[in-house]
């Protein structure tokens, strides 16, 4: 039987950035799947009452440091983007709207962490948005469309009510089977996990 790590995510996490730039090859490597779970960060933190590190200063200090060292240790490119934070509403209905399309997911994913976390760029302006996704061969005429319907937008609230309800506070968030995992720098226990 197949084993499947579900993968709860916001694009605004630095953190999601670092475990999505790892998860795919610990999967393969155990010959897993990943069920990219798109939630929103700022639904789980208010229902959690939850909090980004950020509005601690010396944690965020400490953050930031340790952020460049996984990724130095990973050997991805990252940069901390200085318009954080991003506010992700219609990112994240945009995973929700290409979820069905494996390619075009995968597109979708890999073009707007690189675009937050590595180019850095403004994803708060739509302008912005459009070119990343023209620049990955997405329309964004049709994504604008999507992010509209009312499906996209109540699957998004569906996926961030059940994250909370199952007991995520944050991401990234990680489950084998009914077994919890948060932070990438717990992804030796999702190895473990899928490798029993």
């Amino acid at each position: 039987m197949t084993k499947t790590v579900e993968f709860f995510y916001d694009f605004g996490s630095p953190t999601v950035y670092l475990a999505a730039t790892q998860l795919p090859a610990i999967a393969a490597a155990v010959g897993a799947t990943i069920d990219w779970r798109p939630m929103l960060l700022g639904g789980v933190f208010k229902s959690t009452g939850n909090h980004s590190p950020v509005v601690v200063p010396a944690k965020a200090a400490y953050m930031n440091n340790d952020l460049k060292r996984f990724a130095k240790r990973y050997g991805v490119p990252f940069r901390f983007n200085p318009h954080f934070p991003i506010n992700t509403l219609a990112l994240m209905r945009g995973a929700v709207a290409y979820q069905d399309d494996v390619v075009a997911s995968s597109t979708y994913r890999d073009a707007i962490f690189m675009a937050i976390w590595v180019e850095a760029r403004n994803l708060n302006e739509p302008d912005v948005i459009g070119q990343v996704l023209s620049d990955a061969g997405l329309d964004p005429a049709e994504l604008m469309n999507r992010i509209g319907q009312q499906t996209v937008k109540d699957q998004l609230i569906a996926n961030t009510e059940e994250a909370v309800n199952r007991g995520v506070f944050g991401a990234p968030t990680f489950f084998v089977g009914e077994r919890m995992f948060f932070g990438q720098d717990r992804l030796d226990f999702v190895a473990d996990a899928l490798s029993g």
